[in-house]
């Protein structure tokens, strides 16, 4: 019988792929969204839309009734009450499997920062609502490159000396649709690294170099700088891009994938061909 799996988030930059890859593997694949014609038109057909919200408990309920599995990928301020509506349903309902992105900087040394309160209170929900789950802590997707480049430019705040094992979105979604087949990744919490390490500005050149080549060289905008502007101007998004990176300059790239490769298979796509994928072929 084919399984039905409800991606909440698939809209997202880690959730689209899911949604498709889950659908490519001969899954049923169920949509919640807030705007079900820009899904559709987004996904196309092969997919069941339902209107609604995470935090609306009805029309997650109804989305949810007749499927085996949940998965959760869910950023902001709604993570953590995603988390808690589908782990307070998914008994009575007969969900049989969760799946969570939650992060590979998630550990509560590090639950001063309000991103991963709202992860590890999510992960909490998920861990005692008794169904078999898979948590999965990734690092950092090459599909974030691209938010560094604006206005002609490639732009970093801070200096962030750490090298990070950058993985392709659709190695993860093929890991998600992995974990809904293998018992071994039941009740597992799971980190997600690519197959090089690379420090940010060096991706961020290599990317350029390809997709950008107008742009000549990488800034860096210092982290004191960019908060001074941030409280000048009330500039918020500029107070939050400064803030996530002096945590990430802190507590750099912890976890082993180990497990994660064993069960569920490593990443495999580099960087070089990830970007290749994306390169424009040239018209006439």
């Amino acid at each position: 019988m084919q399984k039905t799996i409800l991606v909440l988030g698939a809209t997202g930059m880690l959730g689209a792929p899911v949604a498709r890859r889950l659908k490519a593997d001969g899954f049923e694949v169920r949509l919640l969204a807030r705007d079900v014609a820009k899904a559709q038109a987004m996904f196309g057909d092969g997919y069941t839309f339902f209107e609604g919200d995470v935090t609306d408990c009805a029309s997650l309920e109804l989305a949810s009734e007749g499927c085996h599995g949940v998965h959760i990928s869910i950023g902001g301020a709604s993570e953590y009450r995603s988390a808690e509506n589908v782990s307070n349903q998914a008994p009575r309902l007969g969900i049989e499997q969760i799946t969570y992105v939650s992060g590979s900087t998630v550990r509560e040394e590090n639950d001063g920062y309000p991103m991963v309160h709202q992860k590890l209170m999510a992960e909490s929900a998920i861990q005692e609502c008794g169904v078999p789950y898979t948590i999965f802590c990734p690092t950092w997707p090459m599909e974030q490159l691209p938010r560094f480049v604006r206005d002609g430019r490639a732009m970093l705040i801070g200096d962030l000396p750490a090298a990070y094992h950058w993985f392709a979105a659709d190695d993860f979604a093929a890991m998600v649709s992995n974990a809904f087949q293998r018992e071994a990744a039941a009740n597992k919490r799971l980190y997600v690294h690519g197959p090089e390490a690379i420090t940010m500005k060096a991706a961020l050149e290599r990317y350029c170099k390809t997709l950008h080549p107008e742009i000549k060289g990488v800034s860096a905008m210092p982290l004191f700088l960019a908060k001074v502007m941030a409280s000048v101007t009330g500039n918020q998004m500029l107070k939050f891009a400064a803030d996530l990176m002096a945590y990430f300059k802190q507590v750099g790239e912890p976890g082993d994938p180990t497990e994660a490769n064993q069960i569920l298979g490593a990443p495999t796509t580099t960087l070089d061909a990830w970007i290749a994928q994306r390169k424009q072929p040239v018209t006439a």
